[in-house]
């Protein structure tokens, strides 16, 4: 059975809307909207209604498109205002079988013990090892016998302020909220593939207005990390330093953006101000103002990866994402900044129905939301509502090899009554080659009289 769903990633440069129908796991997008931000800088919302009507806006333009109607979404939340903490939970296990009730039970009791700041609401628990009495690192618990289980998770959680003004943004414009991600994890789920979950990666989405890093080990992601920096920034230093208006900064940054290649090319551009004069700028200039803003950014994110203690766990390297990957050399440039370590840039995975305009590392985030919808979360998670979210089919109960709900074992069982079935099982134990005859005579012992005569003198005497 299909399901309609609408997802928006709101963004400090756009807001992007995608309406999609999910069957299963398969994604196919139907309509799409982009519309410029307004009323959002830095990931927070400081306009509601300026807000509002970009979101309005993007959401019809996909409504156009898909000709649905639909009037509930699920959003992405920017990692400005988030913050990460660690918790563990202990339960014992009643009767030995670990089953989705136990693997809630545990991740609800860490989320309790959690010293979770009354200012902040959590949006994700994600559980990132379990241990099953004795046993460490188990990657899934499910089906196990034990009579205490463990788990430690990570809980993602934002300010409630900021929580609440997105709320009202996305109602003003007519949509109710069915289910928040974190910007981060949402990008994550786009472009990152199972070998390099495996491996333990760090994926860097790099923005118009902000940058995150999300770092991905284990089961689950374990650090998340913000920096209000991205390549809007990059035109205001353009800007700045050329003395020219910002739309002529970003058009130079598209043209002559590049991290490798420097040239001495003189270029004419109109001056702030001014109308009339053009001033001749070097190329040399243009490359060195880049360099220096890219630079900064990923050395910021470079000391956090450290601070995170997990560098030594990323075995799949460095995904790069977003709007400012389009820079020439930027590839170049972080793997220099992230010695040792492989560095690719990613584009959002496939989807039926892909426009391309959308085949873009700016829509990594949009694009991870349809996934997360479509079942891309980790294995087990408690999500913005509260509920807890897996992957395990619950239809039939394996006892061992053998599957007593097999259709065909149990039609073949309803299809012979009662009677014959215990005739057939009564016959199958007997011998076929036992005849009447040769029974014992239970009562011949009894019928002959001495013998008779014999066992009451013994009882006598």
């Amino acid at each position: 059975m299909s399901d309609t769903i609408l997802a928006i990633d709101i963004g400090s440069t756009k807001i992007c809307a995608i309406i999609a129908e999910i069957e299963g796991e398969h994604v196919k997008i139907l309509g799409h909207g982009i519309c410029r931000s307004q009323g959002i800088k830095k990931g927070a919302i400081t306009n509601i209604e300026l807000a509002s009507k970009s979101i309005k806006k993007a959401v019809n333009d996909a409504k156009r498109i898909a000709g649905s109607n639909i009037s509930s979404a699920i959003v992405s939340i920017s990692n400005a205002y988030a913050k990460s903490l660690n918790s563990t939970g202990i339960v014992n296990i009643p009767h030995k079988d670990i089953s989705i009730k136990e693997i809630n039970r545990v991740m609800q009791t860490a989320l309790y013990n959690a010293n979770v700041p009354n200012e902040y609401e959590v949006i994700h628990v994600l559980p990132y090892n379990f241990r099953v009495d004795d046993q460490d690192f188990v990657e899934d618990p499910f089906g196990m016998n034990a009579s205490r289980m463990e788990a430690d998770v990570n809980i993602i959680m934002t300010q409630k302020s900021n929580l609440s003004n997105l709320k009202k943004a996305v109602r003003s414009a007519g949509i109710e909220i069915d289910g928040i991600v974190l910007s981060g994890y949402a990008s994550s789920i786009a472009v990152v593939d199972e070998d390099e979950r495996e491996l333990g990666v760090a994926v860097i989405d790099l923005g118009g207005q902000t940058s995150n890093l999300v770092i991905h080990v284990g089961n689950s992601i374990r650090y998340n990390d913000f920096l209000g920096v991205g390549s809007n920034h990059i035109t205001n230093d353009l800007s700045m330093a050329l003395h020219t208006p910002l739309q002529v900064a970003e058009d130079v940054k598209i043209r002559h953006g590049n991290l490798i290649e420097t040239s001495n090319e003189i270029i004419e551009l109109p001056i702030i101000g001014d109308e009339e004069n053009r001033n001749g700028v070097s190329l040399e200039i243009v490359h060195s103002v880049i360099f220096a803003r890219v630079e900064e950014a990923l050395m910021i994110l470079a000391k956090s990866l450290e601070k995170s203690a997990l560098k030594e766990q990323i075995g799949a390297g460095i995904i790069l994402t977003g709007g400012m990957t389009k820079l020439k050399g930027i590839r170049e440039l972080a793997q220099s900044i992230f010695p040792a370590m492989p560095v690719r840039i990613a584009k959002p995975k496939e989807v039926d129905g892909l426009f391309d305009e959308l085949k873009d590392p700016a829509y990594a985030t949009v694009v991870g939301l349809l996934l997360y919808r479509a079942g891309g979360h980790t294995q087990y998670e408690i999500n913005f509502n509260q509920e807890m979210l897996h992957s395990k089919q619950l239809h039939t109960d394996n006892l061992g090899d053998i599957n007593l709900n097999d259709p065909e074992y149990t039609q073949q069982q309803q299809s012979v009554p009662k009677e014959e079935q215990r005739m057939e099982e009564s016959t199958e134990e007997e011998p076929s080659t036992i005849t009447f005859d040769d029974l014992p005579d239970i009562g011949k012992e009894n019928s002959n009289p001495i013998k008779k005569l014999t066992n009451w003198a013994k009882q006598l005497f």
